[in-house]
């Protein structure tokens, strides 16, 4: 309203000024300006919305028809989840995350970006944490997959998961999902003497698990909320302080061999079977 009448007064201004006689070089108003602005801006845009609105030409005679794809048809897939046998009917190019999601019925994985860079989605195959978005379940037939919800024993929670908790390792607990399994490989990755990329001689077993190693090693796992601290302090915990004889790992460990994950005590820091969290949908 105060812009208009602001035209309307500059415009009563110019026609005073004419009628009075002075002579000035003659300026456009602002108004004529940006009347002819619009009307520029929509003779351009013309053009453009036209051809949105043309329809499709009809196909000439004697061209080739555009190829059609018929529907890759599901099949049975049998997954060794958590110990249990899932029969799914899936199409070959289901990733593991949707088929653990919207075909298992196991919503504790996280979908995060669908791209591999948050590790929301981390699960075990076989012990090794992997990426459920980057993978198809038809790859995992004969695997045995562990996720968040079959990380329990019992009801009973383990080293890992009383370390998370009393030291607060998780805020919105999104992530905590991918955080558990991820760490649980990574306790085993250290047990089994493998090095990483802050390890001062690869040629040699870690001496301890530091915390420049625990970063290095769960650095596939983001936390938005940003409690990194208290996961690299968990983890030291739950390994015993970072002595490679004490790393907790998912049923077994270097000096373990023979400990189920069905005999672990809660005290039990050489072995262990992370459990489930209550995790958001």
């Amino acid at each position: 309203m105060f812009k208009d009448h602001a035209l309307d007064h500059e415009d009563a201004h110019n026609d005073a000024a004419g009628a009075s006689g002075t002579s000035s070089p003659e300026q456009p108003s602002r108004r004529r300006f940006l009347q002819s602005a619009a009307a520029a801006a929509t003779v351009g845009a013309a053009p453009h919305l036209r051809a949105q609105t043309q329809p499709t030409p009809p196909a000439q005679p004697g061209a080739a028809p555009a190829p059609q794809f018929a529907p890759v048809p599901a099949r049975p897939v049998k997954l060794d989840i958590n110990g249990r046998e899932y029969t799914l009917q899936l199409e070959p190019r289901v990733t593991l995350l949707d088929a653990l999601r919207e075909y298992a019925g196991l919503t504790g994985t996280k979908k995060g970006c669908d791209r591999g860079q948050c590790g929301a989605c981390t699960v075990l195959a076989d012990g090794r944490r992997i990426n459920a978005c980057l993978t198809l379940a038809v790859m995992h037939e004969g695997e045995k997959i562990t996720t968040i919800e079959g990380l329990a024993q019992g009801g009973t929670l383990s080293p890992l998961q009383h370390a998370f908790i009393e030291h607060d390792a998780f805020q919105c607990g999104y992530c905590t999902p991918g955080q558990l399994c991820s760490a649980t490989a990574m306790l085993n990755e250290f047990g089994a003497g493998t090095a990483s990329t802050v390890t001062a001689d690869v040629r040699r077993r870690p001496a301890q698990l530091t915390d420049d190693e625990i970063r290095e090693r769960m650095s596939g796992n983001i936390c938005r909320c940003g409690a990194y601290a208290n996961i690299v302090a968990a983890v030291r915990a739950a390994n015993g302080g970072g002595t490679p004889g004490s790393n907790a790992g998912n049923g077994s460990s270097s000096n373990s061999s023979n400990t189920s994950a069905g005999n672990l005590d809660s005290s039990d820091t050489a072995s262990f079977a992370p459990t489930r969290i209550p995790t958001h949908a």
